[in-house]
């Protein structure tokens, strides 16, 4: 009887040892960290299969020590943008790390070459939010030629008076042309809803070259990037950021483009130089902006960018519907758990 429990006790020591091991619960589930709260629909499909460790706060990132501190020892990570998962992070949740999985068509945020050195997948969101993404493109041009904010603003000041004829005048979209830069999915899907405004010519810019095929569908056309800032009335920025896209747009952008032009820019903040576009602005090398995305972000209340009435910035809400973001959270999820069972991802990262 001894000798049998002795066997039992040293049997269940080497499970519970390859169990640690593994870091894996008794009932053999993966353990993730989740870096922010996410759509309840997404988190219910992930509880299904793993264990889960999550930074709860809505509004706020994961601190870099919390976010060190958990990552420890587990198998899957599962992250927003706007968290850096770098060598460090990667190094701190140890061998067991085998996906990372964004919530976000961008993956800039992620060392994917420490992921390749490592094998460790990564997934990402594309295709979800490139119509919601176009809609806000459109809004925010909109918005800006149109002169909404401001006169809204004057509304609720008390500066609505009697009907004038050059009062709160912008700019008409009729007759226009719009110059897209970075013509992808979301580039496309934006030239798409401009047609029925009736703009003149969509011209393009962008690192793959012309698409004859899109350009036999919406007349539009393949220029340098040179010819894109001298004709553009609406010049709109929806490429990815890259190393030739980073700074793109900086002074020397800003003194090729009309002073009546303006700037759209839903891709990243740091494909402008946001203080030589304060500068265009001010200056009137270019009449206006629209930005939902900036640098850094959030933008600090104190930002220039703030104080100028030809600029309107957006929280980067550009994705900001119920259904899309719960589409990029269950696409997100399930990059996760096919890269935990080392099946296919539906949206991989070739490394």
């Amino acid at each position: 009887m001894t000798s049998f429990s002795s066997f039992l006790r040293r049997h269940n020591s080497i499970l519970n040892t390859i169990r640690l091991r593994r870091n894996m619960s008794i009932d053999g589930k993966s353990k993730i960290y989740i870096t922010r709260q996410i759509p309840s629909e997404a988190l219910e499909k992930l509880k299904d299969e793993c264990i889960i460790a999550q930074w709860k706060e809505a509004e706020s990132t994961v601190p870099r020590n919390e976010l060190l501190q958990n990552v420890k020892g587990i198998h899957g990570l599962y992250c927003l943008l706007t968290d850096k998962i770098d060598k460090e992070v990667i190094g701190a949740a140890g061998p067991n790390l085998k996906v990372i999985s964004t919530m976000s068509v961008g993956f800039n945020h992620i060392d994917l070459q420490t992921c390749k050195e490592q094998n460790i997948r990564v997934g990402y969101t594309p295709d979800v939010l490139t119509e919601t993404t176009a809609d806000l493109t459109v809004t925010l041009l909109l918005t800006v030629c149109r002169r909404i904010t401001e006169a809204v603003a004057a509304v609720k000041d008390g500066k609505w008076g009697t009907w004038s004829p050059l009062w709160m005048c912008g700019t008409s979209l009729k007759g226009s042309t719009v110059g897209i830069y970075g013509f992808g999915r979301i580039g496309i899907a934006t030239a798409r809803r401009l047609k029925p405004f009736g703009v003149k010519e969509i011209i393009y810019s962008t690192a793959s070259g012309s698409k004859p095929e899109i350009d036999n569908e919406l007349g539009s056309r393949y220029v340098e990037f040179s010819e894109l800032l001298e004709k553009s009335d609406f010049l709109l920025v929806t490429c990815s950021l890259t190393a030739d896209s980073t700074g793109i747009f900086n002074n020397n952008a800003f003194n090729q483009m009309k002073k009546n032009s303006i700037l759209i820019n839903t891709s990243r903040g740091e494909v402008v130089e946001q203080n030589d576009l304060i500068d265009a602005l001010r200056s009137g090398k270019i009449r206006a902006a629209g930005l939902d995305v900036t640098t850094p972000e959030p933008l600090p209340t104190d930002s220039e960018l703030l104080q100028l009435n030809n600029c309107i910035v957006l929280p980067h809400i550009g994705s900001a519907t119920i259904e899309t973001r719960t589409q990029m959270a269950l696409l997100a999820a399930e990059n996760l758990l096919s890269g935990l069972k080392g099946t296919e991802m539906p949206g991989e990262l070739k490394l």
